[in-house]
């Protein structure tokens, strides 16, 4: 326009950006364009993103407070930023959340790159006796007092405000609560073939039995590498490893299956009838259960994809106690060679 225009005073240049922006066609553009706006991490920087957003914000509503308008530029964010932007930072200024943007992308560009040293950025606490009744405005936030944080483990730290977990299904009757189970075994591909699979995180690590693994490969001995000398056991029994195998194990997806690099050790005396996943691979490639109402598993930090468990019928826990024989040998060597009188 200046080169259009030419120089000209204040007053000249109001009117005519008055004239060319103060319309409900300009107005409509702008609010366009913030609705349209989402954040991608690959495709924007926070602090040219932020910025605009606010600009955006101001000039369709000039009176709007830095509170209001953190928490509507926080909404196009997405789900997994959203929720770790309010759970590490509380009500602040514009600078405050661009630089916790910038913080969490960092991070999360770091963590995909597999890199060993990961340098977390962690916001200073603010005691809590600093919230005071009268402190508490419309805007205030329940991250305010780190209800985000884990629990606490001095000896000296009191219990306070202890509240019943919401059940989300039916509770059993008195004394059925193990009638509740749920079963982790779920189908995948290994070699091109089809087997199962309990996802047991209790497990010191992935295992399998020589009478499953024949079933399924039949051809594991010329695969089977050696092990260091170390000892598995599982409750009371002892776990006789006989090598491992290095193999990969593919979970099944319509929108694109998810392949595990895996050294399963091979186990003599194991008698399930199914790979065992332990927690090994559970803490490698970031396994998770969702136990809600719809039960499902996730693979990597994004969890986009669901994997469903398989539909196995449910079987009856048998809990048996130990034998007494003492009353079996009294009857088959003392009253059974006893006369009884038929009066009785």
């Amino acid at each position: 326009m200046r080169q259009d225009h030419g120089k000209h005073d204040w007053p000249w240049w109001k009117s005519e950006i008055i004239t060319k922006w103060a319309n409900n066609f300009s107005r409509f553009e702008i609010e366009n364009a913030f609705e349209s706006a989402i954040f991608n991490s690959e495709k924007n920087k926070p602090l040219t993103w932020f910025l605009k957003q606010k600009d955006r914000l101001s000039a369709l509503h000039p009176d709007m407070s830095d509170s209001i308008i953190n928490m509507k530029i926080l909404r196009k964010c997405g789900g997994e930023l959203e929720h770790s932007l309010k759970c590490r930072s509380n009500p602040c200024t514009n600078k405050t959340k661009i630089n916790e943007v910038q913080v969490i992308e960092e991070a999360q560009c770091t963590e995909e790159k597999e890199e060993s040293d990961l340098d977390y950025a962690v916001s200073e606490d603010t005691p809590v006796e600093d919230y005071l009744i009268e402190n508490i405005t419309d805007f205030f936030e329940v991250t305010e007092v780190h209800t985000h944080l884990p629990q606490y483990s001095e000896d000296c730290h009191t219990l306070i405000n202890i509240q019943d977990a919401t059940m989300c299904k039916t509770k059993p009757s008195r004394g059925k609560g193990y009638t509740s189970e749920e079963s982790c075994i779920t189908s995948i591909l290994i070699s091109d073939i089809e087997a199962r699979v309990n996802l047991n995180p209790g497990a010191f690590c992935i295992c399998v039995g020589t009478d499953y693994l024949q079933a399924i490969l039949p051809g594991w001995k010329n695969h089977l590498l050696p092990i260091d000398s170390v000892q598995f056991s599982s409750a009371s029994n002892n776990m006789y490893p006989l090598g491992i195998l290095d193999t990969n194990l593919v979970f099944p997806h319509p929108e694109g299956s998810v392949r595990m690099k895996t050294e399963i050790v091979l186990m003599d005396n194991c008698t399930s009838q199914h790979i065992i996943l332990g927690n090994d691979y559970w803490n490698i490639y970031g396994i998770d259960i969702n136990n809600h109402k719809y039960r499902y598993i996730t693979i990597g930090e994004k969890k986009r994809k669901k994997f469903d468990f398989s539909n196995m019928p449910k079987q009856m826990t048998i809990i048996s106690s130990v034998k007494d024989t003492s009353k079996e040998e009294f009857v088959d060597n003392q009253i059974f060679e006893a006369w009884i009188n038929p009066s009785l």
